[in-house]
């Protein structure tokens, strides 16, 4: 059994964090870690989480960031980086304990909150595009050796994009585990801007990254919700 350090980056979460941390902290093993990292939160955040987690850490905003911060001090055989709204259970825990011991990173396949059709199909769009690139993005939970994180040099330093370069350094090394059961992660962009806009807007911004767009750019086009 590996000690597993589950790092959660957060950013104004409060309405749901209790809920999500505590799902975490209960599938962890006697031995594991849980540590958050807050990037500059203006709620109550920081407060729920340390009333949950063993190490509360504050950073810069930026998923690159603040994850990259709670690697720094964390202390197991596998990082494992889990986004605030993502639901995962004990079965998932025990999934990393079967890996063998020649793999090196990998992710979760992961269906969507949203029980409609479109939304199942969406989530096994998402899974099969994994599998077939070697390419996993935050939603998926991915988790990676301590020892191979730091020799990669962690997320690069960009605003957006940080797991598809991180994949792509460690894809060069070996092709990622593809783990399930599925994990569930918040369709909440979705919902808001509409599944298909959303599709789309995903789309095109992978395909300006892969042509070389700048992460600053594509951080503005996707908060914005416009790809240009």
């Amino acid at each position: 059994m590996s000690r597993v350090s589950v790092i959660v980056p957060v950013l104004n979460e409060a309405d749901t964090l209790a809920e999500s941390l505590t799902q975490v902290r209960a599938a962890l093993h006697a031995g594991d870690e849980l540590i958050v990292v807050d990037g500059d939160s203006t709620d109550d955040s920081v407060g729920i989480a340390r009333q949950i987690a063993d190490t509360v850490l504050t950073s810069e905003p930026g998923r690159s960031a603040q994850m990259n911060a709670g690697a720094v001090c964390a202390t197991g055989v596998w990082l494992w980086f889990v986004h605030a709204d993502t639901v995962l259970d004990s079965r998932h825990r025990e999934a990393l304990d079967e890996v063998p011991p020649t793999g090196q990173w990998g992710r979760f396949d992961v269906r969507l909150s949203n029980p409609r059709f479109l939304f199942r199909v969406i989530a096994s769009m998402m899974n099969w595009r994994s599998r077939l690139s070697g390419i996993a993005t935050g939603d998926q939970a991915m988790f990676v050796r301590r020892e191979v994180f730091r020799e990669q040099g962690g997320f690069p330093a960009q605003p957006l994009m940080e797991d598809i370069a991180l994949s792509r350094m460690l894809r060069a090394q070996s092709r990622p585990l593809c783990l399930r059961p599925p994990l569930m992660t918040s369709s909440r962009r979705w919902d808001a801007n509409g599944p298909w806009h959303t599709i789309w807007l995903m789309w095109v911004l992978r395909f300006r990254y892969w042509r070389g767009a700048s992460p600053e750019a594509l951080h503005r086009d996707y908060y914005r919700g416009d790809a240009g």
